[in-house]
């Protein structure tokens, strides 16, 4: 059975992006689109007919302005899998984007279809083990004490059972919402430090937070 990074790296030739500015995807994290411009329902039209592979992209800086056009892409993305979609009566798409691994864009293919296409080096993670994994998932422990029972009950799972890159990966996907911290993240390439950014970025949050006060009787 072909495995998701496998069906990534067939695609590496001609991979479809969609740059957009206000998400960054982490690799094993799930991402709700709505996807509704003409040119980016033509490429999941055309990925849901293939291989299901396309990346998510941030534009360079100063892209204000030039979104109709092709501004230039930063070079490293996040590509993944479509795993769920629902294609509505008018044409747009609710899709589910798994990302599998980062990748490194090498150059772009030429305009010849309404959406844009690139070649990339994927960059999965190196196998990882090392006391920063236990010292995150402490982290977590102690943000799940501050936050709501429902969100700490989703992650505290996906923690225990996620090791080296993924585990930094997966807990930066639930806690940092900024688009610009998510990318600097993706562009962390040693998975040790991505770890220790990672616990700081709970530790952070959890001085940020009160405990929450339980809802339950009292015994």
């Amino acid at each position: 059975m072909t495995t998701a990074l496998e069906r990534i790296e067939r695609t590496t030739q001609a991979l479809k992006v969609f740059p957009l500015p206000s998400a960054v995807l982490l690799p094993h994290a799930v991402l709700p689109l709505h996807i509704f411009e003409p040119r980016y329902r033509a490429l999941v039209r055309d990925a849901l007919a293939g291989d299901k592979v396309m990346a998510l992209a941030q534009l360079e800086p100063g892209w204000e302005g030039q979104y109709g056009e092709r501004p230039p892409l930063q070079p490293m993305m996040c590509a993944g899998l479509i795993i769920w979609h629902e294609e509505l009566p008018d044409g747009r798409y609710n899709i589910l984007l798994q990302g599998v691994c980062r990748a490194r864009m090498l150059a772009e293919l030429p305009p010849d279809k309404p959406y844009r296409e690139v070649r990339v080096h994927p960059l999965p993670d190196p196998v990882y083990q090392g006391p920063e994994e236990e010292r995150l998932r402490q982290a977590v422990l102690d943000l799940a004490g501050r936050v709501p029972v429902s969100f700490a009950e989703n992650l505290l799972p996906l923690a225990a059972r996620s090791q080296g890159g993924m585990l930094a990966d997966v807990v930066a996907a639930a806690i940092v919402p900024e688009p610009e911290r998510r990318q600097e993240l993706l562009c962390e390439l040693d998975v040790r430090t991505r770890l220790l950014e990672v616990v700081d970025e709970v530790a952070e949050l959890v001085a940020r937070l009160s405990p929450v006060k339980p809802t339950g009787p009292l015994n």
